[in-house]
């Protein structure tokens, strides 16, 4: 049985020597948190190389800032106890890896990304960004972000967004800016299809985070989404405006207006990939993340929406 997965506190490392210019801390962020201090200097911030001779005091002062202060104290007293959360992380992962027992859990860890990345995935590390999931009310987020984007900005989507980057860096899309949409629809779709299983989610509209409202428009135009897709020939494009429109966050699927929501392509995906399963049942969670050949999935998926 895997053991219970403890989150690393790299938030309240670095807090401690942004604070208290504690050597200790400074030590353990070199250390300990080696790679998390290279992502978060190299990758996130985009601060220069973890190895520069000034890089530390570089970092000191941006972490020093007087709104980064408010909302690293801010973000470290809402997250002071994140057992509930590890208990989740830990079943999460039980599960998973009881599908596929070859994946690693990674190391996983919190810390404060400046309102940069949510999440951070590496060579066997894991981290999430507690600064960027206050809740879709907290007030600075007003400053900086879209309604669309503060939606997502809260603690429940923690978890299905670690599983979902996880599993992505460790089974990415095949040649992703050359694919057609149905291949990113898919792909993707899968992937929220995995984690609204293993994380016990009702339904996929519910992994996506839309509201009952937009899961019950899916479901009532999911014909007439799939005639317009089929109609004008979006299936097989590989036009980049095309594929954002279906699969990225946006205040709706512009192809559908304003009260359609976003990543209706995505939706679709799982929709698609459920049907398949149902008719696959000897398919394996293992063979269904290895299964790359889209074109052939949609064939026999028998979606008939």
């Amino acid at each position: 049985m895997d053991k219970k997965i403890e989150i690393a506190r790299y938030d309240k490392v670095l807090n401690e020597y942004v604070e208290f210019n504690s050597f200790s801390a400074f030590q353990k962020m070199n250390t300990e948190y080696l790679l998390a201090t290279k992502y978060l200097i190299e990758d996130v911030l985009r601060l220069g190389q973890v190895n520069d001779d000034k890089i530390n005091e570089k970092l000191k002062t941006f972490y020093s800032d007087t709104t980064l202060r408010k909302l690293t104290a801010d973000a470290i007293a809402k997250y002071n106890d994140m057992s509930g959360l590890e208990k989740k992380f830990s079943k999460g992962f039980r599960n998973l890896r009881k599908q596929v027992p070859s994946l690693k859990v990674p190391f996983i860890y919190s810390q404060i990304s400046a309102l940069n990345e949510s999440v951070v995935v590496g060579d066997s590390i894991l981290g999430f960004s507690i600064d960027k999931y206050m809740g879709e009310d907290y007030p600075l987020y007003k400053r900086y972000f879209y309604d669309y984007q503060r939606k997502s900005m809260k603690p429940e989507r923690i978890l299905p967004d670690c599983f979902d980057f996880y599993l992505l860096s460790e089974y990415p899309l095949p040649d992703e800016d050359k694919g057609y949409l149905i291949d990113r629809m898919l792909h993707t779709g899968k992937i929220h299809y995995i984690v609204s299983q293993i994380l016990d989610y009702k339904t996929f509209g519910e992994e996506l985070n839309y509201t009952k409202e937009e899961e019950a428009w899916c479901e009532h135009n999911r014909k007439k989404i799939w005639e317009y897709m089929m109609q004008n020939g979006h299936l097989y494009s590989t036009d980049p405006m095309t594929l954002r429109k279906y699969v990225k966050p946006a205040p709706n699927t512009a192809f559908f207006g304003d009260q359609s929501p976003m990543m209706v392509g995505v939706w679709m995906g799982t929709q698609i990939v459920d049907s398949y399963m149902k008719s696959h049942k000897e398919m394996t969670i293992k063979e269904l993340l290895e299964m790359t050949d889209y074109s052939k999935m949609l064939a026999d998926a028998r979606f008939n929406p």
